[in-house]
């Protein structure tokens, strides 16, 4: 028994000590890399204060090593930043935007547990008030296109406001009064001057950390190959000009799938359109099926 012992542990060790072997010759796990100089929207980040730097340091660690969530979003940039990209070019916004969609949502149509909704994080209030029509049968949020031109003229109003596109960032994160009133009690104009709370303050370091992996995931460890990212899907468009009582009977007459029709237009809530005062459009594929050609 004690031989069989003996030899249990001489093998246990062995093994341990190869294990060993392999990840500290395959696996390093290191600090990321942090340039000399970081900007947002061309506003300098001040990384040469030590609780800048500390804060900063947290959301690139944080989000170089959540693994599957990096990837994901990697991937979906590649669909859906050109979309994005368009409409801060028209309106006249930094390009650096489209980070604060992740920052949100991950570039999905996710549902916060308060109910902001779409890549945008629109609350119901907010986003009728930039034009979203927001109902049982409606949900403007969950359209790419409207959200995003809501988010646009919604930006647009808080840089006009508070003058600097970090504060716009942080305005649209915890809401304009609420910031207003912390820089009238702080007496400071600058986001990194304020003591906020712990969401906001971390919310400008989190958009400048998917900034710096999505210019060059490499560097931070991530080694996708152009056939690993989503293809934008090639769409038409359509306008409904009456009431569909049956979206599935629908999609069946014009030649189309229902679940298709649902997924390139999330914002239909229901099985049913009702138009009232004004048409809507709908995209359709141009591939059968979303089939990748």
């Amino acid at each position: 028994m004690r031989l069989l012992i003996l030899i249990f542990c001489s093998i246990f060790f062995s093994f341990s000590q190869e294990k060993n072997i392999y990840f500290s010759d395959h696996y390093k796990v290191k600090s990321p890399y942090i340039p000399n100089e970081l900007f947002f929207c061309d506003e300098k980040v001040p990384i040469e204060n030590q609780d800048i730097l500390e804060r900063f340091d947290k959301e690139i660690i944080v989000n170089t090593y959540y693994h599957s969530k990096a990837i994901l979003i990697l991937k979906r940039s590649n669909k859906y930043f050109p979309i994005i990209e368009k409409y801060l070019e028209e309106y006249e916004i930094p390009n650096d935007f489209k980070y604060l969609a992740i920052a949100e949502s991950a570039l999905e149509n996710a549902t916060s547990p308060v109910g902001a909704k779409g890549f945008w994080q629109f609350m119901p209030k907010t986003g009728k008030a930039y034009g979203l029509e927001i109902n049982d049968l409606i949900d403007e949020r969950y359209n790419l296109e409207k959200s995003t031109e809501a988010a646009c003229k919604y930006l647009k109003k808080l840089y006009n406001q508070f003058g600097s596109w970090t504060l716009a960032a942080a305005a649209y994160n915890m809401g304009p009064y609420a910031l207003e009133k912390q820089i009238k009690k702080q007496k400071v104009e600058n986001y990194y001057d304020l003591k906020l709370n712990n969401e906001t303050s971390r919310y400008v370091f989190r958009i400048i950390g998917y900034k710096l992996i999505d210019k060059n995931p490499k560097l931070y460890g991530f080694n996708l190959t152009k056939k690993d990212l989503y293809p934008p899907i090639k769409t038409y468009s359509i306008e409904i000009k009456e009431s569909i009582e049956n979206l599935a009977d629908y999609a069946i007459s014009i030649d189309q799938n229902y679940k298709i029709i649902k997924y390139l237009n999330p914002w239909i809530l229901k099985n049913k359109i009702e138009v009232k005062e004004s048409n809507y459009t709908i995209k359709l594929p141009l591939a059968k099926g979303l089939k990748i050609k």
